[in-house]
């Protein structure tokens, strides 16, 4: 199963599943697909957009523990 950490590159995790861009735009954060999405973690990206970045890969390995059972 795929699982991420606030160390995680945001770009890698778009890349491993497009669709869990839809975690990142419920959280809020809609920039996924810019440019700086490809070098930034998942940490200084929710810093960036006010969000919390514990919060962010919560709902992320939610989402990779659901897609695994599937």
């Amino acid at each position: 199963m795929y699982q991420v950490d606030k160390n995680t590159i945001v770009g890698d995790v778009i890349a491993h599943d497009p669709n869990a861009a839809d975690v990142f735009f419920a959280m809020g954060m809609f920039c996924v697909a810019c440019p700086a999405s490809e070098s930034e973690s998942i940490k200084l990206a929710c810093l960036v957009h006010g969000l919390d970045a514990d919060d962010m890969v919560e709902q992320l390995n939610a989402y990779f523990r659901e897609t695994a059972k599937n």
